[in-house]
């Protein structure tokens, strides 16, 4: 009688063991932020391109201080050879622009120095570089970045 007990005893509390460890890693997938990454090549009047790559971190729904963002800006071949440029800081999501009120814009601030850039949301794949008063420049699609 004892050993069935002791049997009991140990299976129940093997039982309630596995209750207190918690969630699995099912649910840790669920609380990951979204992480994006587009990139393209920007004309440059002095040189081959500026290769442009900018990664979102976060989402739309999240607390502003979660939102941030990575942008790299690298010349090609341009005569002066300047560094590359990396920013960070956090983003904003705008709605609407003068063509389309719909339309959703990414702002990016960088923290400390640095210009703030807009991004249309042409699609989910496509990005396009547009001016500080949310208007589109006349050769838009040489300044669409594609999602990774």
């Amino acid at each position: 009688m004892q050993i069935r007990t002791l049997l009991v005893g140990s299976a129940l509390a093997a039982l309630l063991a596995g209750c207190a460890a918690g969630p699995t890693d099912q649910g840790a997938t669920e609380m990951e932020a979204t992480t994006v990454t587009y990139q393209g090549t920007l004309p440059c009047r002095n040189c081959e391109g500026i290769d442009l790559n900018v990664t979102l971190m976060g989402d739309e729904q999240a607390m502003a201080a979660e939102r941030t963002f990575d942008l790299d800006a690298s010349y090609r071949a341009h005569p002066q050879n300047p560094p590359d440029e990396n920013y960070t800081g956090n983003w904003e999501t705008l709605q609407g622009t003068e063509q389309d009120p719909s339309a959703t814009v990414y702002e990016l601030v960088p923290n400390g120095e640095g210009q703030t850039y807009y991004f249309l949301r042409v699609d989910p794949q496509t990005l396009e570089l547009i001016d500080p008063n949310l208007r589109r420049f006349q050769n838009s699609e040489m300044l669409q970045l594609k999602r990774l």
